[in-house]
């Protein structure tokens, strides 16, 4: 939080928030695919890139995760500053409606999913050359965007634990429904227009100048 910090500017906060995902991305996407924001696992769930139950497991990881680093914060911070800033619970620009607010955190989280997909998911990607690097910058950037206006979260898990914490429940459904409504928007629009199954080849070897028709092939006509 910008209060818990003193008050930091704008891009050491975004830098921050960027790096820190980087690192863990980098550090964990080969053992668990980097999933710590329920937005990215539904995008991954209605994808059908990953079990149900699996996507479930990870969820409730996510949200006790998120109540957890909340409480820490809490705990670390013990006096106004922390308590003033609602552990990190996210706020509404008083110029922004709620309706607003939700596109926002649609949107900003649609962008996240969309690098998400094309870097980690897409097998002709840079997962493992620098996926870690392209989603942290993609949620710097965001969050220069979005922070003075909805807090950019991005991710429902981490504003639901301040909201626990802080037990504030004020427009928190903004932070829970628009993540997901653009995470899983950007994911079925990717796997769409980039990962549809391809026409099959047809069989033969290269060098016999023979293009024979696949059973396959004849069926997709």
């Amino acid at each position: 939080s910008v209060a818990i910090a003193g008050e930091p500017s704008l891009l050491l906060v975004a830098l921050a928030n960027g790096v820190a995902l980087a690192i863990a991305v980098t550090a964990l996407g080969h053992i668990s695919g980097g999933h710590f924001n329920p937005a990215v696992t539904i995008g991954f769930l209605v994808t059908r890139r990953i079990a149900p139950l699996l996507a479930l497991m990870y969820i409730v990881a996510q949200l006790l995760a998120g109540i957890a680093a909340a409480a820490m914060v809490r705990w670390l911070w013990p006096g106004t500053f922390a308590k003033a800033a609602g552990y990190g619970a996210p706020a509404l620009d008083p110029g922004l409606s709620s309706g607003e607010g939700l596109v926002l955190e649609a949107l900003l989280t649609a962008f996240l999913v969309f690098v998400v997909f094309a870097t980690a998911a897409d097998i002709r990607g840079a997962f493992k050359i620098i996926a870690g690097f392209a989603i942290g910058l993609t949620v710097s950037v965001d969050v220069m965007v979005g922070g003075p206006l909805t807090g950019a979260m991005m991710n429902p898990a981490r504003a639901f634990g301040s909201h626990v914490v802080d037990n504030s429940w004020s427009n928190a459904w903004i932070w829970y429904v628009g993540p997901i409504l653009g995470g899983a928007i950007a994911a079925l629009l990717y796997e769409l227009l980039y990962l549809r199954p391809l026409r099959p080849p047809p069989p033969g070897l290269p060098e016999s100048s023979v293009e024979e028709e696949s059973v396959a092939t004849a069926a997709l006509q």
